[in-house]
């Protein structure tokens, strides 16, 4: 049978001339080729699921999707949202310490603490999250300071704290004002009857560690002055702790939050 050439070019002129219309533009001679009617070219490969994958659509654009500072139940998960609430508590079977000295033995243990946040502003990683510390408790509390017979309460003052966590390096602040200062009140018995001690952090900020072996916030050793309390209050406290997991609550299952 004799092959029949098709001058695409004539069809077009003639497809003008009828109509009025400008054609399409005439197919190059490549488009006809071999190769482009190939068993490759209609490969599965070529019709498969990733080759239409939303990555694949990313990579077009230049804009994939970047995760957030703040995920739940992976690194790779969902973004913590803002206005969801996160709790952590003390590791069971370690305290919450003020120490009168760095690294030191003597002081209180709180075997019982929580922080609860809420999350302010939750950018993309790499970035820096705000959260709002609303509270943090403290229970379970022991005092081997000479004089001190019983620890009564323990109170962090002038909440909420601005509180900010960082990609990278995991690294969290927790900030007070000169109207609301990072403030912690005992309330002691001793030998003389009850007093109260009143404590400030140095620099008005404390600072922790995040990690996500964990998912937990760790503070060692920040260091308190005493603003108020009479001389049976030592004169500072180095406070440290160690929480986890951080959840976030707001959550169905509460998932671990994880720092990106």
């Amino acid at each position: 049978m004799r092959a029949i050439r098709i001058n695409t070019a004539i069809i077009a002129a003639l497809l003008v001339a009828a109509t009025g219309t400008p054609a399409l533009a005439a197919p190059s001679p490549a488009a006809f080729s071999p190769a482009a009617f190939s068993p490759a070219a209609f490969s599965q490969a070529a019709f498969s699921q990733d080759a239409f994958s939303q990555d694949a659509g990313n990579a077009a654009t230049g804009s994939a999707a970047a995760g957030t500072v703040l995920t739940v139940g992976s690194a790779e998960g969902d973004a913590a949202a803002v206005g969801d609430v996160l709790t952590a508590a003390v590791v069971t079977g370690t305290t919450a310490d003020f120490s009168t000295a760095s690294g030191g033995t003597t002081g209180i243990k709180c075997a019982q603490s929580t922080f609860t946040a809420v999350v302010v502003d939750n950018p993309a990683a790499p970035g820096v999250a705000t959260e709002s510390t609303t509270a943090q408790t403290f229970a379970s509390c022991t005092a081997n300071i000479l004089g001190v017979t019983r620890v009564n309460t323990v109170t962090v003052n002038n909440v909420p704290f601005a509180t900010t966590v960082e990609s990278g390096t995991g690294t969290v602040t927790v900030a007070g004002t000169v109207a609301a200062p990072i403030q912690t009140t005992l309330n002691l018995g001793t030998i003389l009857g009850t007093i109260n001690c009143v404590y400030r952090a140095v620099g008005n900020a404390i600072t922790g560690l995040s990690s996500n072996a964990d998912n937990s916030i760790t503070f060692t050793n920040q260091e308190f002055a005493k603003s108020s309390g009479p001389i049976t209050c030592p004169s500072s406290g180095f406070f440290t702790a160690h929480y986890a997991p951080v959840l976030d609550t707001s959550i169905d299952g509460s998932p671990a939050v994880f720092t990106n």
